[in-house]
């Protein structure tokens, strides 16, 4: 959900301030400029940037496709990336010749860092991994895979999962890339950013050309009010980064316990170094349809991604070794900001009644 600061500091460029950030001739454009490198220097404070290296774009989908068009030479990637990372590896390595590989993930849904690195020749441009997996929670070992990766390919992180919810310090970390979105750390939806580090951005063709905004990276209007947003999200996220993480971690561990109690054959998946708010698990039900539809009335569940395809299998849970029926029973819950502890105990109920219902026609 939004937040509710992040909606009030919108507001204003919701309704009188409609100036856009590259008019310079006058007051209302320069304000806009002001509240647009305002907001950027949030959003690098939060992900120890610098604000130059901050480019605005309209989500993680984009800013991936912006890095794996925009750059040469093969790409390695994991096999549980989100699928704005495999559906443009697919198109590029059957328009282009580049050659794509996908370093596989152990049953936790973390990859080996020296499988993956064993996978990196002279003709790799590209290494891309995730931070975290948005189905599981998986965390992933970028820091060591850059390491191992020392002086050979640009490497790019997808941080749509992580943000917000884990420490990140791009500066420190060495990446050359990295993704994400407003959305997942309760921000305005359709507007995101893609770091550039300064010294390889002359490196990155743009998909996009027009008037040169965003550095001539990303062409076209400015979308202010959600930039606002963005950057107020950022702010309240480096704020309460200390403590958030912790209090969603003790309600998603509650979640788990009670249902693991009432569900003797409940399989959860991810391992236990996964994002906090992350509830990924398998159910014994016969009809995991019917399930969703008696839980819809008082707990959103989804079935695997949200960008799942439509074949209803899980790419991740089939990458980790899950087998297909307990993949096609796997469902997922996310914790977070607002919830309490009583909608956790409330939750708990539903899901195991409406488990009972299905396996007993309701």
């Amino acid at each position: 959900m939004l937040d509710p600061r992040v909606l009030e500091a919108m507001d204003p460029w919701l309704r009188g301030e409609y100036g856009n950030p590259s008019s310079r001739s006058h007051q209302h454009g320069w304000r806009a400029e002001e509240a647009v490198e305002q907001a950027r220097t949030q959003v690098a404070d939060l992900v120890g940037a610098q604000s130059s290296e901050i480019v605005f774009t309209a989500g993680t989908t984009e800013s991936n496709n912006m890095v794996l068009k925009g750059l040469g030479g093969g790409i390695v990637t994991t096999a549980i990336e989100h699928k704005s990372i495999i559906a443009p590896c697919a198109w590029i390595g059957m328009n282009s010749g580049r050659r794509i590989a996908f370093a596989g993930v152990d049953r936790t849904g973390t990859v080996d860092p020296g499988h993956l690195a064993a996978l990196v020749d002279s003709n790799v441009g590209l290494v891309s991994v995730m931070m975290a997996n948005n189905e599981v929670g998986s965390i992933q070992p970028v820091g060591k895979i850059v390491r191992m990766l020392a002086g050979g390919a640009l490497v790019h992180s997808d941080l749509a999962q992580a943000i917000s919810k884990i420490p990140i310090d791009l500066g420190a970390l060495g990446i050359h890339f990295a993704s994400f979105s407003a959305h997942k750390m309760y921000g305005p939806k359709g507007i995101g950013a893609l770091y550039v580090r300064d010294d390889i951005a002359h490196l990155l063709t743009p998909l996009v050309h027009g008037g040169g905004q965003e550095r001539g990276f990303r062409s076209g209007t400015l979308n202010v009010p959600a930039i606002v947003g963005f950057g107020k999200a950022c702010e309240i996220a480096k704020a309460e980064l200390a403590v958030e993480p912790a209090r969603v971690a003790g309600l998603r561990d509650r979640l788990e316990g009670l249902l693991l109690v009432t569900i003797p054959r409940m399989v959860v998946h991810g391992g236990t170094n996964r994002l906090s708010g992350n509830l990924n698990f398998s159910i014994p039900c016969r009809d995991i349809n019917a399930f969703m539809a008696f839980a819809a009335d008082g707990v959103s569940l989804s079935l695997g991604s949200a960008c799942m395809s439509n074949s209803g299998k899980s790419h991740v849970l089939e990458a980790m070794g899950v087998d297909d029926d307990e993949a096609r029973r796997s469902v997922r819950i996310g914790v977070g900001r607002f919830n309490t502890e009583e909608e956790i105990t409330k939750a708990a109920d539903i899901v195991v009644g409406a488990l009972d219902k299905a396996n007993n026609g309701g």
